[in-house]
């Protein structure tokens, strides 16, 4: 079993085996879940796409769909040539 000591400060180090288990990597966030026992649970925290909001400048030019399609199609139809 993982240990971690609260240092003066009130923070642990999380030990390497249960960040791999849970996929941490700096920057990531962790809940703590209480399990109503007395017991709580550490689980990677996940956000919703809405996150990402504002992440991605937003294009110069707007293409429509069909205008992606069209593209596609036409690449396709080279590709086979």
């Amino acid at each position: 079993m993982a240990t971690a000591t609260v240092n003066a400060k009130d923070q642990i180090t999380i030990p390497v085996q249960v960040r791999a288990t849970l996929g941490l990597r700096p920057g990531d966030e962790i809940e703590f879940v209480d399990l109503e026992n007395g017991q709580f649970a550490m689980v990677a925290a996940t956000y919703s796409v809405e996150r990402l909001k504002c992440m991605i400048r937003k294009p110069k030019v707007i293409v429509s769909i069909d205008d992606m399609n069209s593209v596609f199609c036409a690449e396709g139809v080279n590709a086979r040539r």
